[in-house]
């Protein structure tokens, strides 16, 4: 086994999942539920599980494709991300503005 990688996988997907929306639903159902250690095994089967399948997910585009060309297309990926993040903002201020606002009707007769 290849402890290094194994540390870094750990600590790679457990900041990642630090505060996610997976969490903030854990936590809401551990906090309204009798029995939070059935809330705890069943989050913790999910996320195996679903780790589960991006390995075998992963480890079946590698067999097709090679491994520069994986790389490639990950961080491509990843740019397109982060530029749609960068650019979000600017579209959610155009969104705001007043013209993009649509028009009350008054219910009330104004006699």
């Amino acid at each position: 086994m290849d402890w290094q990688l194994l540390g870094v996988s750990f600590i790679t997907i457990f900041l990642a999942e630090l505060g996610d929306k997976s969490q903030v639903a854990a936590i809401a159902l551990g906090g309204s539920s009798k029995f939070p250690q059935s809330v705890f095994f069943g989050t913790a089967g999910a996320l195996v599980l679903a780790s589960l399948l991006g390995v075998l997910a992963g480890e079946g585009v590698a067999q097709l494709l090679p491994a520069h060309l994986l790389k490639a297309i990950a961080a491509l990926g990843f740019a397109i991300i982060a530029l749609r993040l960068l650019f979000a903002k600017e579209d959610e201020e155009e969104d705001a503005s007043p013209e993009a606002e649509t028009p009350t009707i008054a219910l009330s007769d104004p006699d």
